[in-house]
């Protein structure tokens, strides 16, 4: 497909992490893209753009979108960990909604959806996931990304769900600082012992897959998990980060449940059930369209933490 065919692609969410990195690259290749911002002061970042406020107004949107092809949504509110379900309803589903009703009165037929895999299950799961698997979200970030996937679904647009898991990448926060942080550390690392597995995915890899979900022929409608293929355990991620550093792995093993008291008493309950607990994914599914990951896992975070080494970070 002509990546230009009938007029630039509208992206939400530009001056965000995965936003920032899609907008880098898609320039750099010769993509006509139209950033949509709510903050005038990014502005002069993005001259392209077309300003929209804050607004849940379709109508008002529908003109910023006039002359697009298709819509990458990108936009919403991240996984904080608070428990109030109306914030995360309003910036997650209610805002896609609007934003599906927009492309629908502006003639897009496109809408790439940035969902997230707390859309398919929790912050841990047996198993292998993949979007065959009943949606069962575990908290209001999970359910709200869902939420925005069943009023895509409700829309009549040829819409496409990407569920990415931990995504991994320069500008990265959350989980992947953390374990930067952790591969830092001039100490060794009791986490030898840990057995779980999850799946990540790069920045880089996910760019790619929305690049295929916004160019497949075909109508689409549906969610794809979005995961590299090899799931890592915790200490495995260290070891490829301080592989990239030049280091060795230094990893000592202390028994999980020892490790889960420590982070307990220390008020992290949340946190290293996230980072111990298992989450692998198979993107079978994505890959049978023609995706292919830029990186394998372990090659990736190597070269991220090459690189903030590089940029002393």
């Amino acid at each position: 497909m002509d990546a230009d065919k009938g007029g630039p692609v509208a992206v939400t969410g530009a001056t965000g992490f995965v936003g920032g990195h899609l907008l880098r690259l898609w320039r750099a290749e010769g993509r006509a893209v139209r950033p949509l911002l709510r903050d005038p002061a990014w502005r002069d970042r993005f001259p392209e753009a077309r300003l929209i406020g804050d607004t849940r107004d379709p109508a008002r949107l529908a003109e910023a979108l006039a002359g697009c092809r298709a819509i990458v949504h990108l936009a919403g509110r991240a996984h904080t960990g608070e428990t109030d379900e109306t914030p995360y309803l309003r910036d997650n589903a209610e805002l896609t909604a609007a934003y599906a009703e927009a492309a629908r009165q502006a003639g897009i037929t496109r809408f790439v959806f940035l969902s997230s895999i707390r859309a398919q299950a929790g912050i841990a799961a047996e198993g292998i996931l993949t979007e065959a698997d009943p949606a069962r979200p575990s908290d209001a970030y999970g359910r709200s990304k869902l939420a925005a996937e069943a009023a895509l679904a409700a829309s009549g647009l040829d819409w496409v769900a990407l569920r990415p898991v931990l995504v991994y990448g320069a500008g990265a926060r959350g989980n992947l600082a953390d374990l930067l942080r952790l591969a830092r550390l001039p100490v060794p690392l009791p986490l030898g012992a840990v057995t779980a597995r999850r799946s990540l995915v790069s920045v880089e890899s996910l760019i790619a897959a929305i690049t295929l979900a916004l160019e497949a022929p075909d109508a689409v409608g549906r969610p794809f998990v979005v995961a590299e293929e090899e799931p890592l355990t915790i200490g495995e991620m260290i070891a490829a980060l301080r592989a990239g550093l030049g280091r060795s792995p230094g990893l000592v093993p202390l028994p999980v449940p020892l490790l889960r008291i420590a982070a307990y008493m220390m008020g992290q309950k949340q946190r290293i059930d996230r980072l111990l607990g298992a989450q692998r994914v198979d993107a079978a599914a994505l890959r049978a369209l023609g995706w292919k990951p830029v990186f394998d896992a372990r090659t990736g975070l190597a070269r991220l933490a090459a690189g903030q080494a590089g940029e002393g970070r």
